[in-house]
């Protein structure tokens, strides 16, 4: 029986400021400007790329000096970069880096977003349920410390790692939970292994291009891959002192940029093909994905559940983390039928 649609809240219906477009986020300026209108003239081109370069420049340095803030605060975890619960393992032509924490329960894997996503913006999710369950990191091949490897990418390519990481550490079915890319890795992973989980939480990942909003698309065709590294040079300096090849860091966006063209990730067919509990999760101001794709989405699914998280845009997991993480957990242990 499909479960209902749900629209979670926090008993307010104020709407809090979005705070996405300093996170991990693909195209941060689109956040910045989300909803913006000149009622006289349109903006340049070239004005809306020099705005472009500040905010990018700006979500880079906040994004530092957070981590910095989060290293220093007491003994926080090193996550992405630990080396009490780091493990790495070849997989065909790569190697794969993933974390691994807690003991007991149905193991949770997690599957980060792409370029700017990594292992550490589960922070507090993995900090909360490996109270109670073993938890399984993976850093997707080309960020972090997972080598990028010599194949193009694509989200089966990135589904297989998964699965021999998961396969290499336990027998039993496990839970997925991906944000982003890792989302649309995660409903690949579901299709092709329907043995291997027992739930899935899927945030903000699209089905297509197509799901993307208009000002999403329109950056991603006027961007270039030198762009980050141009416009957010001191986050790149930090990420290349994790990756086994720095000086592939331009490859390695040219290979996200030729996945992320698509045209199409997932089909509507593989989606279909998910027999098991799903949660979809959205925040009801992402800038990158249209909220009515979110619903057809959840309508496909045999037994989806959505949430759509309200003030918040991307990175609900920052946005209204310990919210999110509570209907995560729940979602997550609701007992087998």
């Amino acid at each position: 029986m499909r479960a209902s649609l749900a629209v979670l809240g926090e008993g307010s219906a104020q709407k809090l400021p979005d705070p996405t477009w300093r996170s991990y986020s693909i195209f941060p300026n689109v956040e910045k400007f989300r909803g913006r209108r000149r009622v006289q003239g349109r903006i340049s081109v070239s004005k809306y790329q020099n705005v472009m370069m500040g905010v990018r420049a700006i979500f880079a340095a906040l994004l530092i000096v957070c981590s910095a803030h989060a290293q220093n605060k007491g003994a926080a975890v090193p996550y992405g970069a630990n080396p009490s619960a780091g493990h790495s393992l070849r997989v065909d032509d790569a190697t794969i880096y993933y974390e691994t924490y807690g003991s007991g329960g149905t193991p949770l894997v997690l599957l980060h977003g792409g370029l700017y996503g990594y292992i550490e913006e589960f922070g507090g999710l993995i900090g909360e349920l490996s109270k109670h369950r073993r938890v399984i990191a993976i850093a997707t091949r080309g960020h972090g410390k997972s080598d990028i490897g010599t194949k193009p990418f694509s989200y089966v390519l990135f589904a297989n790692d998964a699965f021999t990481v998961i396969r290499h550490e336990t027998s039993e079915q496990v839970d997925v939970l991906g944000f982003s890319d890792g989302a649309v890795t995660s409903y690949t992973l579901a299709s092709a292994h329907p043995e291997l989980i027992r739930r899935l939480v899927a945030i903000g990942g699209p089905r297509k291009l197509a799901d993307w909003t208009p000002s999403a698309q329109t950056e991603f065709r006027n961007a270039k891959p030198s762009d980050v590294e141009r416009d957010s040079p001191q986050f790149v300096s930090e990420r290349k002192k994790l990756m086994p090849q720095p000086e592939r860091w331009l490859e390695f966006n040219e290979k996200l940029n030729a996945m992320w063209a698509g045209p199409v990730y997932v089909t509507d067919e593989q989606i279909q093909s998910i027999k098991i509990p799903t949660l979809i999760v959205a925040g009801d101001h992402d800038p990158y994905n249209q909220i009515p794709k979110f619903v057809e989405l959840f309508q496909l699914l045999p037994k989806g559940e959505l949430a759509i998280i309200p003030g918040c845009g991307h990175v609900v997991l920052d946005c209204k983390g310990k919210f999110t993480i509570t209907a995560v957990e729940a979602f997550l242990d609701q007992p087998d039928k």
